[in-house]
């Protein structure tokens, strides 16, 4: 039983210890003291600022959906007024006005320039972040530019090409223009995510007896998944909104000629076509069903585009 403390004692032990608000104790600095306040004033700041980003976004959407249940009439009496019945005609309008073929035509393309953009993107990135090699660096910093590069100053004689090639209103001449528009970006993106993916395990398979081809599809590929499924989501939101290059290329030689119009492209002739005595519903409807995979895409994947996108600093 441990005895108890003197008087004296405790008294000696408060004596060093410096009283509230005395000389020995540490006083916060302006600058500390006003760190609280500043952190809740940028809070507000952002949290205001992407409030007013989302009503910029969300009104317009609810504006677009609600005009597709509208009649003429009531689209030009109020755009926020609710639809007095609600109808699903507007939408099988649209389809058979052309938005079908468009979608059709846009899924077709799509099918083959995504998965190809992502194979060779993935393939040069992977190249260039684990071997090196004379000119490893100049080759990266070419992507880096393409990536930088606007490519719309480069349509004349990207129509010229195609045109040379015998690929105008083609779907294969808009899958390699789409592929080389977005293998810049895919290639910057992936490389700095190989970076990061441990060395021992690539050595490993190498030692192992594994060729240069079964160690990047059978060890770094499943291990780059996150990375693959975040550039693969930017490329199917660029791709599919994409409206300069299809106008550009995708271009009737003759009347006899199909239509291979892109979505976005076939909605901004529909538009145009209609006049001042279209038929607005479907003209909206027809904009709902080309947002709609969009929206769908990106909310069905939004966390393992957040993961992929910090797994590289995070490894």
């Amino acid at each position: 039983m441990t005895s108890p403390i003197t008087e004296a004692q405790s008294g000696g032990l408060l004596g060093q210890v410096p009283a509230q608000g005395g000389p020995g104790s540490k006083r916060r600095s302006p600058e500390e003291a006003g760190d609280g306040a500043g952190g809740r004033v940028l809070n507000v700041f952002s949290h205001g600022f992407l409030a007013i980003w989302a009503i910029m976004i969300v009104v317009p959407l609810l504006w677009i959906i609600l005009g597709a249940f509208k009649n003429n009439a009531e689209i030009g009496a109020s755009a926020w007024s609710w639809p007095s019945h609600w109808s699903f005609g507007a939408f099988s309008r649209a389809w058979d006005k052309g938005i079908g073929d468009f979608f059709l035509n846009t899924v077709i393309v799509m099918v083959f320039s995504v998965p190809l953009t992502m194979l060779f993107g993935s393939m040069v990135a992977y190249v260039l972040a684990r071997y090196e090699f004379p000119g490893n660096r100049f080759i990266y910093y070419l992507f880096v530019g393409g990536a930088m590069f606007p490519y719309f100053l480069a349509l004349v004689p990207l129509f010229f090409m195609v045109k040379n090639l015998g690929m105008l209103n083609t779907y294969q001449g808009l899958i390699l223009v789409y592929v080389a528009y977005s293998l810049p970006f895919t290639t910057f993106f992936m490389h700095s995510f190989f970076k990061t993916l441990p060395t021992a395990i690539h050595e490993a398979a190498v030692l192992d007896g594994a060729s240069h081809t079964r160690t990047f599809f059978q060890v770094m590929m499943p291990m780059a998944k996150p990375g693959l499924l975040s550039v693969g989501i930017f490329n199917v939101l660029g791709q599919w909104n994409q409206y300069i290059l299809p106008v550009t290329l995708m271009q009737q030689q003759s009347s006899s000629d199909k239509d291979h119009s892109m979505l976005a492209q076939g909605l901004v002739n529909l538009a145009l076509s209609q006049g001042y005595s279209g038929d607005y519903p479907a003209l909206f409807a027809g904009m709902v069903i080309a947002m709609l995979p969009v929206l769908v895409v990106y909310l069905s994947f939004q966390r393992q585009v957040q993961a992929g996108l910090t797994a590289g600093t995070l490894k």
